[in-house]
């Protein structure tokens, strides 16, 4: 409702773009240092979002299916430990497949800085290829810890609980704060309005939740709930 919300507003000239610009202005000539803001601007660019991604995702495959191999007869661990990073992987792939049609229609001019180079600056494509890569890096190290030690937590259960959920809140807000810091980078160097970003957090906010339904669907642990047909039945 957001994204369509702020791309009415795009399409249309809304009051809130006449904003958004104005604000876009004031953060370009703020006393934000620029070598800062380019690092975290850079930090979106698929040639660094990607290797990270691709890391998380082969160091989470060798955790879960060592975390499974150790299981007792193979039981408990996950049925497809697999399918987290490569759903990761095509969380990511998906990005430009959702940003550029939006680029083309609305064909939103740019910052001043970026006056005369292409046109096409909503929704940012950096902001979420960052808000993706970082939230699935997120995602995979917090299914890797549940799922390596979902089975111990049922004989610890009061201190692995609090530690798993202090540790999940900590990476959370690490995300976001990355993020937050993507995003004014972009605004700061004049690469991207304000509004230009948010769309892109707006399209992050759907590749995420659809990450966790399909690994919770089709990557689930055996020896819990089932992940066959018959799943939801009963």
């Amino acid at each position: 409702m957001l994204f369509a919300l702020v791309t009415w507003q795009v399409a249309a000239h809304g009051a809130v773009r006449g904003l958004d610009e104005r604000l876009g202005r004031e953060v370009a000539t703020s006393a934000v240092p620029g070598p800062l803001a380019q690092f975290l601007a850079d930090l979106g660019n698929t040639t660094v979002a990607l290797p990270v991604l691709l890391a998380a995702a082969g160091w989470v495959l060798w955790r879960l299916r060592r975390g499974a191999g150790n299981e007792p007869g193979g039981s408990g661990g996950p049925v497809r430990p697999w399918l987290p990073p490569v759903a990761a992987l095509g969380a990511l792939a998906a990005v430009p497949a959702l940003v550029v049609p939006f680029k083309v229609w609305l064909d939103r001019p740019g910052p001043p800085r970026m006056a005369g180079s292409h046109e096409g600056f909503y929704p940012s494509g950096h902001g979420a290829t960052a808000a993706v890569a970082y939230g699935l890096v997120a995602l995979l190290l917090i299914r890797a810890y549940a799922g390596r030690r979902g089975d111990r937590a049922a004989r610890r259960r009061n201190g692995r609980r609090d530690v798993a959920a202090l540790a999940a809140r900590l990476v959370a807000v690490a995300t976001g704060l990355l993020n937050a810091g993507v995003g004014l980078g972009l605004v700061r160097q004049g690469y991207h309005w304000p509004l230009d970003v948010l769309g892109g957090w707006c399209l992050a906010g759907v590749l995420l939740p659809l990450w966790c339904v399909v690994c919770d669907r089709w990557g689930g642990r055996t020896g819990g709930r089932k992940t066959g047909p018959g799943a939801g039945a009963g």
